[in-house]
């Protein structure tokens, strides 16, 4: 008998996609480290990536996220 009890975050009825083995899980199969979500539907985990990409395009044009000074930068010279 296991000391611990193996303990995972989520409850079936959730929806995640699984980065390891790239496909669309329900209930908290595996680690939280390796997947995304939980979705309330299987078509939303089913585009977790799509989504990512999106989310990741937004950031990186945002203004916001950016430190860099507007104009110039140093090492043109």
């Amino acid at each position: 008998m296991a000391l611990f009890k193996k303990r995972t975050a989520g409850k079936p009825g959730e929806w995640y996609y699984c980065l390891e083995h790239k496909k669309v899980e329900e209930g908290p199969d595996c680690p939280g480290k390796d997947r995304f979500g939980p979705y309330a539907s299987r078509q939303e985990a089913q585009h977790a990536m799509d989504t990512a990409r999106e989310r990741n395009l937004q950031w990186e044009n945002d203004p916001r996220w950016h430190d860099a000074p507007a104009g110039p930068a140093a090492d043109d010279d």
